[in-house]
């Protein structure tokens, strides 16, 4: 095994609260072992273009507060050619570069798994999406922060759908994954949640808005993006046509959610996986991505992280149904 000398991170997909905080855990880690950190800008693309620069202690000051990310983010078409990658490969090489971190979700992985075995770099990745839906870690870098921006949000939606007696409809993120609507929804008080993992259909949310109490002053629905019953505005359509009498309106909360001071779980679980992660390489583990399970750091070959979760906790589902009456 080559000694690994020059650690290279990105940031990839889309962008979540706590990436910085991981991206510190990274850099100071590996200066706490006499190890280079080279910071790719704009993720596959900026590794593509050679958009590099050698970071240090002062590159991580007063970022582990801050959202978004430093490194920036974008999507890569070019990466998913092998011109591409070969291309990519030789700014690796430029810039002397053995080993490196990439924190996103599954697209992420999904790309680092081939270039790793492509041209055999070690690679390592760190969970970074709020949606919460990789396999392989409880919790994903992110999601706590975007849950909790959703609840104060629709607690605010709640205020004026009080006081005008009004049904809401709200939809959050998560076109592949209702984890984000499940948890919020719960923590909302939502009379009804529309999530892909249980094939809702409306017919539901007919029956739970039929048996409701009819002197509720206010309602909420919750529904992840793009599901299979119709985005927000078809859902309130039909409530609509199918209740004339509520007063029916729609938000979308839509990037709201990426964005904001990082929760201090996001912040220590990004610490904890980051320095986790310098370790990995050293100790010559490649092709995973670490989180944590039951509090532990876990390690979890990419092909098995990128699957998403298909089944929800049916104990959750239970407590909407009870909770809503």
């Amino acid at each position: 095994m080559a000694q690994i000398k020059n650690i290279g991170i990105f940031t990839s997909g889309g962008d979540s609260p706590g990436m910085n905080a991981a991206i510190r855990a990274v850099v100071r880690t590996a200066i706490f072992y006499d190890l280079e950190v080279t910071g790719i800008r704009r993720g596959f693309e900026g590794l593509i273009k050679g958009d590099m620069f050698t970071m240090n202690r002062k590159s991580v000051s007063n970022i582990i507060q801050r959202g978004g990310t430093i490194l920036k983010t974008a999507r890569s078409e070019e990466f998913k050619t092998t011109e591409g990658r070969k291309e990519a490969y030789e700014q690796v090489k430029k810039f002397n570069i053995d080993a490196l971190i990439a924190i996103g979700g599954d697209g992420t992985f999904k790309g680092a798994k081939v270039f790793g075995e492509e041209f055999d770099i070690p690679v390592i990745g760190l969970p970074g999406t709020i949606d919460n839906d990789l396999c392989g870690t409880d919790f994903t870098i992110g999601y706590d922060t975007a849950i909790n921006t959703v609840v104060d949000a629709v607690d605010k939606i709640r205020d004026t759908a009080e006081s005008h007696d009004r049904l809401f409809i709200v939809e959050v993120m998560g076109k592949d994954s209702g984890m984000i609507a499940l948890r919020t929804g719960i923590a909302a008080g939502a009379e009804a949640i529309l999530i892909p993992e249980t094939n809702s259909d409306l017919n539901s949310v007919f029956d739970r808005l039929e048996k409701g109490r009819k002197d509720k002053a206010s309602k909420i629905v919750m529904l992840a993006e793009d599901g299979e019953v119709g985005g927000a505005f078809e859902v309130g359509r039909q409530i609509k046509e199918k209740f004339p009498n509520y007063d029916t309106r729609v938000s979308i909360l839509g990037h709201i959610q990426r964005g904001g001071k990082p929760s201090c779980m996001d912040r220590v679980l990004a610490s904890r996986v980051g320095v986790a992660a310098v370790e990995a390489l050293r100790n010559g583990r490649k092709g995973e991505m670490i989180g944590l399970i039951h509090n532990e750091i876990a390690y979890t070959p990419f092909e098995k992280a990128t699957k998403h979760h298909t089944e929800v906790n049916p104990n959750f589902l239970k407590i909407v149904e009870i909770l809503s009456i």
